[in-house]
């Protein structure tokens, strides 16, 4: 079946900010962690407190090397007392469920692929609950639901709500969703409003040689209270008796530039340029881990040609 043409992206960005846009994220990784001991094993690897969670709960976490770089960040919802959920960047997927499966040897826990068996819809803007007809709760928290008759799990995020379902009910899903009043958007619109909010992603602004407190995530990632897990002794290193040598950063661009591109402070290259955007209200901003020295007010100049960026505080803000 043909896909109907979306809107412009000024038009797809205004729906975000003022109405209900919908994404389908089908393609993030998904695996279910089931059995007796799922959520014990999952505390001992992962960096958030997962055994506190309660089920309708859940947490945003990382799962990290020894040396505490990031090897996938994620999602972790707790389903029932002996079943998790975990979603991540399809780029994460491989490394996330490698580890987990090496890990749980003599161990209650079984790992399933849900990738392929489960989609999700990305209700997006602040008309998301109206769309979906499910009330908007704190980030994370989730809920059995029924959207336009298809029963599905509600998720809250950051900027609306996460809609998981059999794959095999995804097209009536989005059906529903578009008779309710959501319109359909594409990845660029919504990366938009990620920039402005000031959300690193892995495999842009963070990954492998990435330690929590450079990509800014530990506020919300990282449980300095619970016990040990794999990269805790690195991190918590960092967070007690040391300032990171990195952060991330927003730029405010004088011109659109290319992701990749080199930044330099003065004569010294601080980082490299992650997620970049044209915004409809901001202009052109971008996220990059740089060194400390380029702090927020400093200019950093991007890539070889003309364009230079501001350097700036996150996050950048909704638009008035």
């Amino acid at each position: 079946m043909a896909t109907e043409a979306l809107p412009e992206i000024d038009a797809q960005y205004r729906v975000l900010r003022e109405g209900a846009g919908m994404l389908d994220r089908s393609a993030r990784g998904k695996l279910a962690v089931r059995g007796a001991e799922a959520a014990e094993y999952l505390q001992g690897q992962l960096t958030n407190e997962i055994e506190a969670l309660e089920p309708g709960q859940g947490c945003y976490a990382a799962l990290l090397d020894r040396k505490g770089h990031i090897q996938a960040d994620l999602r972790v919802l707790r389903m029932a007392d002996d079943e998790l959920w975990l979603d991540t960047e399809p780029a994460a997927l491989e490394a996330l469920r490698r580890h987990l499966e090496t890990y749980k040897i003599g161990r209650e826990v079984e790992i399933a692929d849900m990738t392929a068996e489960q989609a999700l819809l990305a209700v997006i803007g602040p008309a998301a609950a109206d769309v979906t007809g499910v009330a908007s709760g704190a980030e994370h928290t989730h809920s059995e639901s029924s959207v336009g008759g298809i029963s599905c799990r509600a998720v809250g995020t950051d900027l609306g709500i996460d809609l998981i379902a059999a794959a095999g009910d995804a097209a009536a899903l989005r059906s529903a969703l578009l008779e309710a009043g959501a319109v359909e958007v594409g990845d660029a619109a919504a990366e938009i409003v990620r920039v402005e909010s000031g959300r690193p992603r892995f495999g842009n602004e963070m990954g492998p040689a990435t330690m929590p407190a450079e990509a800014g995530i530990v506020e919300r990632a990282v449980d300095f209270e619970k016990g040990c897990y794999i990269g805790q002794e690195p991190v918590a290193r960092l967070y007690y008796r040391g300032k990171p040598n990195r952060h991330l950063r927003g730029l405010r661009l004088s011109a659109p530039a290319e992701p990749g591109a080199t930044l330099r402070h003065g004569e010294r290259e601080v980082g490299t340029l992650g997620s970049s955007v044209l915004s409809p209200a901001l202009g052109p901003i971008a996220l990059a881990v740089v060194r400390r020295e380029a702090e927020p007010g400093a200019t950093v100049q991007v890539g070889e040609g003309p364009v230079s960026a501001e350097v700036v505080e996150l996050p950048f803000g909704a638009p008035a």
